[in-house]
C-alpha cells in the first residue's frame, strides 16, 4: 500500500491489525531459533507492536522499521522509555535500551543499519503488503540478511475474493515461491483461526488460516 494509506490508518486510529498482547506464535517458536542473547533482530513494518518490547525483554538487540512517526512514539511512550532520537539519513532514528526504532520507508534501509543482523520476526508485514509489492519486499529482505539469518514468518490465508485486504491472503504456495529461491523455507504450523475472529467472520470469511514458518537465509 502507498504510504498514504498507512499514515491516514495512524492518524486515524484505524489500528485494528494493533494486538495488545504479545503473539502466543513468537513466545512458542521463538526460542527454537536457538539465537545468542544480544543478537540484532529486525521486525519490519512494526507499527507499535508490544511483540518488540518482548524480545527485548529475552535479552536482545530489537530493530523496529515503521512508517508512522505517531506509531514510534506511542510505542516508547506505552511501554515508559524516553529515547533518543536522531538522523540517520531519510531516517529519523529512536533509541531507548534495546530497542532501535528507524522511522521511515522500509525499503531504504540498508545493510549498515542491520549489519549484525541474527533473525527476522515478520507478523504483519508480507500480509500488509498486496501482490505487486510482495516480491519487492522479499527481495530488499533478502539482500539485507547475511547467509544463516533466520526468519519467522506469521501468515494469513483466506479467499481473497471474499474480503479486500490488508491484511492480504498469502497462502503457501506464495510463501514457497516467494522464499524458497532464497533458502530453506520450513512450515512449522497451520491453524484454523476463523472462530477466534469474529470480525473476519463479519467481513465475509468463511476460511481463516495462520501458517507459521522458519525461513533460513543461504
Amino acid at each position: 500500500m502507498h504510504a498514504e494509506f498507512w499514515q491516514a490508518r495512524w492518524a486515524n486510529n484505524e489500528i485494528g491489525f494493533h494486538s495488545p498482547q504479545v503473539n502466543p506464535y513468537l513466545q512458542r517458536y521463538w526460542p527454537a531459533l536457538g539465537l545468542a542473547q544480544g543478537a540484532q533482530v529486525l521486525v519490519p513494518l512494526c507499527g507499535k507492536s508490544v511483540d518488540l518490547a518482548w524480545l527485548a525483554g529475552q535479552g536482545f538487540a530489537v530493530v523496529g522499521v515503521e512508517l508512522a512517526q505517531c506509531a514510534v512514539e506511542d510505542f516508547f511512550r506505552e511501554h515508559g522509555l524516553d529515547p533518543q532520537i536522531t538522523q540517520d539519513g531519510v531516517f529519523q532514528v529512536y533509541r531507548a535500551g534495546a530497542v532501535t526504532f528507524y522511522c521511515g520507508d522500509f525499503f531504504a534501509l540498508e545493510s549498515r543499519h542491520i549489519a549484525q543482523c541474527a533473525a527476522v520476526y515478520d507478523r504483519a508485514a508480507l500480509i500488509a503488503l498486496p501482490e505487486a509489492m510482495r516480491e519487492r519486499y522479499v527481495t530488499h529482505l533478502a539482500a539485507l540478511l547475511p547467509g544463516g539469518a533466520q526468519t519467522l514468518l506469521v501468515s494469513l490465508d483466506y479467499d481473497q475474493a471474499q474480503m479486500a485486504g490488508p491484511p492480504f491472503a498469502v497462502n503457501d504456495e506464495d510463501v514457497q515461491r516467494l522464499f524458497a529461491r532464497h533458502g530453506q523455507v520450513d512450515l512449522l504450523e497451520c491453524c484454523d483461526v476463523l472462530a477466534d475472529n469474529a470480525k473476519f467472520v463479519q467481513r465475509g470469511l468463511k476460511r481463516l488460516d495462520e501458517r507459521v514458518y522458519r525461513l533460513t537465509r543461504r
